[in-house]
Parts: C-alpha cells; structure tokens; sequence
C-alpha cells in the first residue's frame, strides 16, 4: 500500500496525474461498484440538477432558500474558481481540507483495483462526505449529460433539468433531442422530474413518461409571471407572490428561480418552506462567475458564458446595462466549444478584445481567435475604437483591459471557467 497523501493539494495532484492514464469510459459500473463498496447513501431528500445553463443558479437558490428555513443543507456543485473545496458546501460553508482528505482516504480504501478517474474519485468523495454530515438535504449538481454522469449513481428524490443546449457534442450528441435524453437520465420511476427549459425535447418527455416519472413541465405544471418590480410563482397546488427579483442578475434567472420553487414544492410534506424565507433566500442569493458585477469602476463583469445559449444570455444582458462608452472583452475559450456562435452573439456589444490562451491542453490558441476577431472590425473603426490584442493568461489580459479602460467603459470577461478563475485570482493576488 502506498502512502497516501496527507495534504488537499498533494491529494488533488496525485488525483490529476492518474487521470491522465485513464479515459473517460462513459459508464457507471465502475463508480456504482465503488458506491456499494463504501455503503454509500443519503438518509435524507436529494435533489439533483443536470441542464446545459443555469444548473449553479438553480443549486444556488435552493441552497439559499433552504438555509434561510433553518435546514442543514448540504451542496455538491462545480467547478471551483479559486480552491477545491468551494465544490462540497456543509451549511453555506465550504468543505474543509481535512473532511476532504478523509473522504478521498475513504474512496481509496474501498476502489480496490478499480480505477476511477479525477471526476468519479471526487464526486464520491463529496457525496460520501455529505451523506455523512447530518444534513437535512442534499443537493447535487450533475457535471456532464446526466445518464451517465457519476453522480447519477445516487437516486434523487426531485431531479431537475434546466436548459437544454448545445454543448459537449462529443459526448452527448449533437441535436436537443439526444442531449434531452441524457439529461433525462436523472429522472426516476414515481419521482418529481422538473424541466424549466421552455422547448423541452420531445425525447426528455418520452422517457419521463416511459419510465412513469412524475414530470412537471413549465407552463403546464408551474409558470411564472413579473412586472418591473416583483414577480410570481404559481405551481401545481402553490402559489408565491410578491417575490423578490433573484439577487442572481440576468434574464434566465425566473426560469432557474421557477424550477427551484417548483423543486420545494415537490418536496413540501418534508421540507416545509415558508414565504418569508423563500423571499429572504432569493434576495440574498449569490453565485461567482454568473453575470457577476463587481463593485467598482470601470464596470467588471464576469461570467463563465462558454457556449451559444449562455453567450446569447450574456449579450442580453450586457444590452440592458445602460450606456457604457466602451466594451474590453478578455476572452478565452476551449477550441472544441462553437467558438463562431459564441461570438457572433457577443461582438456587437464588444469594442476592444483582450484574447487569452488558457491553463489547458484544449485552449484554443489566442492566433487563431485574433485572426476571426480581427474580420469583425466595423470599416472605418479607428484603432481608440476597435482592438484585438493577444496574451499568455487571463491576468495579463484582464491588466491590459484594466490599464486602457476608463471610468465609463466596462470590461466583460468571459468564454470559459478558466477565463474567469484566471481573473478571480489576480484580482485577489493584487488585493494582498
């Protein structure tokens, strides 16, 4: 037996490197074994959430929701920004390094010779250390797909898909009706099924039926409706009025609010909810990287938007901001998303762009992106009124957006996870 590392980044490190060795196999035999192994299960109501956009908004507003009714929530979501342990939340806290150090021994203990790879090993770490922290729910956000997404393992009481959308066309597909079917995978026989994307796929709704789910659709079985000031929730048997906007900006987030509310509904015998509480924990609720505006000037906005869907969101709501002189974007994007879509969706708002390579054998190179860039500058632009500049990282990026920048423009950072942590952590290093 080797020795196991007894620190969180040694842990993650050793992590990283086996999975190099290991492909995704796309199947949960593996990580089923292992859950059985370690006598894995919640003795508590799960809800799950999988959805192209808007599964973090959605776990947010419940998380908030929940706690602000005294519950002790538990809370599986990812990625993380700045440290590992933002993806596993005991009561709004993040995990600590030792509780996770534990859980990885844990998994180790129990795979035997079945190798797991990064994303399997950590999320059975996780939900062994939420199923054991005396939580009174459990949420858990799906990675990729559902189907076979290791967390599908667990049986959900309530599960929830938010939107459907093009993505991970490698390993889901590439029409909405076969990424509704791997999103539909959560579902289960005689369980609430929530879907609040307005078009769900006629494949989502066959397999619900199929397997005798309880679906709630939106527009059948919840909607909602809202003036400048307040909106409402009406749902099966419950209605929520004189809601709160959500504290989450952005123009999806009724429809991510509607499936949380819909959610409690569901599971209202056991997890009463009242309505001072669910206004308080929408108010309050908060998520980094979701149409984030930071406190300051110029106007900092930062947003994970990486595919066409998100991007379009990202567009609408940069259009209702107000006037800002100019737009520096620092954009870094994967080469296998759609990169065109995503885009053509965001360059009639963006005047300057600060393009940067990423952290990642599957960054798309700053060269190329500057190349198409550059075919979009409107004739007659002169150059204080359109750019495109390159840069090794995000922090280099984001300096020179910051440095150029003046009181009255805006930057946007956007195009990937990456983009944004790359940000988060030289904003943090320079605070210090």
């Amino acid at each position: 037996m080797q020795n196991l590392p007894t620190t969180l980044p040694d842990w993650l490190a050793l992590l990283e490197s086996r999975h190099a060795e290991t492909h995704i196999d796309m199947g949960l035999d593996r990580v089923r074994t292992v859950k059985e192994r370690m006598g894995l299960a919640f003795s508590c109501p799960v809800i799950m959430v999988a959805g192209t956009n808007g599964k973090g908004s959605t776990c947010a507003m419940l998380e908030a929701v929940l706690l602000q009714s005294g519950y002790k929530v538990g809370l599986y979501i990812k990625p993380h920004f700045l440290d590992f342990n933002e993806r596993a939340r005991i009561n709004g806290e993040m995990a600590s390094d030792a509780s996770l150090i534990a859980a990885f021994d844990e998994v180790e203990a129990r795979r035997g010779d079945i190798d797991l790879t990064y994303f399997e090993f950590t999320t059975l770490a996780i939900m062994h250390l939420l199923s054991t922290s005396g939580v009174d729910v459990a949420i858990l956000e799906v990675g990729l797909g559902g189907r076979l997404d290791a967390v599908n393992v667990i049986d959900a009481d309530v599960s929830i898909v938010t939107s459907i959308d093009i993505d991970h066309k490698d390993y889901l597909g590439d029409t909405r009706e076969e990424i509704g079917f791997e999103k539909a995978g959560i579902f289960r026989p005689g369980k609430p099924a929530i879907c609040s994307d307005p078009l769900p796929p006629q494949s989502l709704i066959e397999h619900a039926e199929k397997i005798g789910a309880d679906l709630w659709l939106l527009g059948r079985d919840f909607n909602y409706q809202g003036d400048k000031q307040q909106w409402a929730y009406g749902g099966r048997t419950q209605r929520r009025n004189s809601l709160a906007y959500p504290a989450l900006r952005g123009a999806n987030q009724l429809l991510n609010a509607s499936a949380a509310l819909a959610a409690l509904e569901a599971l209202r015998n056991v997890l009463p909810v009242g309505a001072q509480e669910t206004r308080a924990g929408l108010a309050m609720v908060e998520l980094p990287g979701r149409f984030q505006v930071l406190a300051g000037r110029p106007t900092t906005i930062l947003d994970v938007a990486h595919n066409p869907h998100a991007a379009a969101t990202l567009a609408q709501n940069l259009g209702n901001m107000g006037f800002h002189r100019f737009t520096y974007a620092v954009f870094g994007i994967m080469q296998d998303k759609d990169i065109d879509a995503v885009v053509a969706h965001l360059a009639p708002v963006i005047d300057h762009w600060c393009v940067t390579a990423l952290p990642s054998p599957r960054s798309a190179d700053p060269a190329v992106l500057a190349e198409k860039l550059q075919k979009l500058k409107p004739s007659g632009a002169k150059d204080d009124e359109f750019s495109v500049k390159t840069f090794a990282n995000p922090a280099e990026a984001f300096a020179d957006a910051t440095s150029r920048a003046g009181q009255d423009d805006r930057i946007v950072v956007f195009g990937s996870f990456y983009t944004v942590a790359g940000v988060m952590a030289a904003r943090k290093s320079s605070l210090h």
